[in-house]
């Protein structure tokens, strides 16, 4: 039997070989701290100097946006540049036409009560709340009631709705011009009364017959240039102004929605569109009031607003 034998440093002694459990775990865990430095370092090297068919791609990319973004940063100016001049006389047409400032992209929705609030004290915000409630709940209450009466009405015996479709299809509250009211003549430049409402649509638009009606008149004047009058049940009467076309002629039976013509700028007509008014026993009323049932409550709320604040009209 072989017996190894090993020098012993601190007593200079030869003896036989022995293992003690803390050298064997010492030199495991010096292996395994090596062996893992050495994987790492090889992974580092190989990464560097392989890539995968991913990291190729995506270098790619990196480079044609790095490529890319110095000729992108001009354009981004000259976007900025083109939008500031858009606005800008965007401003200016709707202050010459309409003496009033271009529209919001939704006018009601800038009415922000809450705004500030970060600001506002708690009890300050409760109060408010408290108040707003109340007067919504005040509001509902008139609602409710009101549309008892409009229940009551429309169920009565005999009942006619007046005419309440909008004479063109499509149309959205940009395209509202001035109601009824003072406004300024834009070839006077002065208050006049506007007998209807305006509707800023190309020429050719098809206009349509608000309700059922018979044609009482097709004229054409050098003020309001073509013009269909129609008459319908319950003593009101529609009129459509400034048209390029007419398709119906005096005496015509109409349906509600029929195309009666197109809309031009015939007559005394600052641009194309369409003059639109209700009268009831001959007494003009605003045309805006009668739109409610052919849009949502949010466009419509838009169309009466953008109808108020435009203070000048097309004829």
């Amino acid at each position: 039997m072989k017996i190894k034998l090993e020098f012993d440093p601190r007593n200079f002694k030869v003896g036989a070989v022995t293992h003690k459990l803390w050298e064997t775990v010492r030199f495991l865990l010096l292996f395994f701290l090596v062996t893992l430095s050495l994987t790492v370092v090889v992974y580092l090297l190989a990464s560097f100097l392989f890539s995968t068919g991913e990291e190729k791609k995506l270098a790619a990319i990196n480079r044609e946006y790095s490529e890319n973004y110095h000729l992108m940063m001009p354009m981004e100016d000259s976007l900025k540049d083109a939008i500031t001049i858009i606005q800008h006389k965007d401003n200016e047409i709707y202050s010459k036409v309409f003496d009033s400032e271009a529209p919001n992209v939704d006018p009601m929705n800038s009415l922000d009560y809450f705004f500030a609030s970060d600001t506002i004290p708690d009890e300050k915000l409760v109060s408010y709340a408290r108040d707003k409630s109340d007067r919504i709940l005040e509001q509902a209450g008139r609602v409710d009631r009101a549309f008892a009466r409009i229940a009551w009405y429309l169920g009565r015996e005999g009942m006619i709705l007046p005419p309440m479709r909008i004479p063109v299809e499509g149309i959205s509250y940009p395209q509202m011009g001035a109601s009824t009211g003072q406004k300024v003549n834009p070839f006077y430049g002065t208050y006049v009364f506007h007998r209807g409402a305006d509707f800023l649509v190309l020429r050719g638009t098809p206009v349509l017959a608000s309700a059922d009606a018979v044609v009482e008149s097709v004229t054409n004047s050098k003020s309001s240039g073509l013009t269909v009058t129609l008459g319908h049940a319950g003593e009101y009467e529609t009129v459509y102004s400034h048209l390029e076309s007419s398709l119906v002629k005096k005496g015509d039976v109409v349906a509600g929605g029929q195309q009666i013509g197109t809309a031009g700028m015939s007559g005394k007509a600052f641009a194309p569109h369409l003059h639109y008014e209700i009268l009831k026993n001959g007494n003009p009323v605003d045309p805006v009031n009668y739109l409610f049932a052919s849009v949502g409550p949010d466009e419509y709320a838009n169309m009466l607003y953008m109808s108020v604040n435009t203070m000048q009209s097309m004829d």
